[in-house]
């Protein structure tokens, strides 16, 4: 069968990683492969498709597409939305899943009976929809893998860490294989795991704004790498707007208040001196801040730090109805005004460590250090924490290059596993 070209569909394609991956692992098991049907729903990212495949059509919405008229095809991909399973738990196998973005991978596999498939999603997937927390699995995850047993097919799942097949980014998905000869092995021998600093470029244009203006008064470039720039927590990772005087000066003796209450607050006693249920964050009165921060001019400075808009006022909150409410019949009191500093900055990486798990929302938001400046990760950049090859073609504006990044796979981890079912015919 070496000789046999081997051919798949991409179903949920995103930007093309999982065709990739399978294309790469067949070109390194020296087989020809094709992909005879590709669906994908958004805009920028069929963009991205056209440019790698130029020759090829994208189909659009897999939901109005008659499994009948898809080519013939040895393998299925797909990294198909997980939908919460209406029906999980009364009764598993094929109506189980109708209704649910899965129930096309499903109704593909039943028409065209295909030697195998790969398919991945978000680590989640493992215990939604978990009734017994002592079980390792939930009921979405069970219907999934009886579902495709009661096809014909013999089913291996495993979460794996992007960050041991060669990219530096800590990003843990599953991985569910199955062919209609054996079940797949997935076990993995862990690879070496790279440093941010191996995909990084250089003497790119820096940002030249407000808080990187700020950010570079106050810390050295080097002194940044690894922070994360925030007002949620405390910690030697965490920059502070007051660390930066991001919305006024603030004295020596502010900082050290502020970075106190910013841990106190989330003591669970000062919910029992409110008599309340606990939650995370509480504003505390001037007679609690006494207790771990006293000093003679404490009103004054907890009043400079209101006005500056470091601090605001409020009264705990009770739950009402699932919500939180503030509780005006109790003593109000003062609390650290959390959030992001700024949408700009989230994150510095650094280049010694490995990425968080990227997702689209945040990835605008994290930065490198480029010389003295500082800037955005690059879209190559972006390819290269996926394991992208350097071939793989990404011209697009850099928010919607940042989505489709945000939701693509790890190429080389897609490899891997593709290995593993294609060995079994091949």
């Amino acid at each position: 069968m070496k000789n046999k070209k081997v051919k798949f569909v991409d179903l949920f394609a995103g930007m093309g990683g999982i065709r990739k991956g399978f294309e790469l692992a067949c070109e390194s098991m020296k087989l020809e492969s094709e992909c005879v049907f590709t669906s994908e729903i958004k805009p920028h990212a069929v963009e991205i498709l056209k440019q790698n495949n130029s020759c090829e059509k994208i189909h659009g919405d897999i939901t109005k597409i008659n499994e009948k008229d898809i080519p013939d095809f040895d393998f299925l991909l797909a990294g198909f939305p997980c939908q919460a399973f209406s029906s999980a738990g009364k009764r598993l196998g094929f109506l189980d899943t109708r209704g649910t973005l899965y129930f096309e991978v499903e109704r593909i596999l039943k028409e065209k009976k295909p030697k195998g498939f790969i398919l991945e999603n978000v680590e989640g997937l493992v215990i939604h929809d978990r009734k017994d927390k002592k079980s390792p699995i939930g009921q979405t995850l069970s219907t999934i893998l009886q579902s495709l047993e009661n096809l014909g097919y013999k089913v291996e799942w495993k979460v794996l860490n992007s960050k041991y097949f060669g990219v530096p980014q800590e990003r843990k998905r599953i991985y569910i294989i199955g062919t209609d000869r054996k079940k797949p092995e997935m076990n993995f021998q862990v690879g070496k795991v790279k440093k941010i600093k191996e995909i990084l470029e250089s003497g790119l244009p820096t940002v030249n704004s407000k808080i990187v203006s700020l950010l570079l008064s106050h810390f050295s470039a080097e002194e940044l790498q690894g922070k994360a720039i925030k007002d949620k927590r405390g910690g030697k990772d965490n920059i502070h707007s007051w660390d930066i005087e991001l919305k006024g000066k603030v004295t020596n003796s502010q900082k050290e208040l502020l970075n106190k209450l910013l841990t106190e607050r989330r003591k669970k006693k000062w919910a029992y001196e409110y008599g309340i249920e606990w939650m995370d964050g509480m504003p505390l009165t001037k007679e609690h801040i006494k207790t771990f921060y006293d000093v003679k001019n404490l009103e004054e400075i907890l009043e400079d730090l209101v006005n500056k808009g470091y601090l605001k006022k409020e009264y705990p909150k009770r739950k009402i109805a699932g919500k939180r409410v503030q509780d005006t019949n109790l003593p109000i009191g003062y609390n650290i005004v959390t959030g992001k500093m700024s949408f700009e900055i989230n994150k510095i990486l650094n280049p010694e460590s490995i990425a968080p798990t990227l997702v689209a929302m945040d990835m605008r938001g994290l930065f490198v250090v480029d010389g003295k400046g500082l800037r955005n990760l690059s879209l190559r950049e972006g390819l290269r924490l996926f394991g992208y090859p350097e071939d793989f073609k990404f011209e697009i504006e850099k928010s919607l290059g940042y989505d489709l990044l945000g939701n693509t796979v790890v190429v080389p981890a897609i490899e891997e596993v593709s290995k593993r079912v294609l060995k079994i015919y091949y």
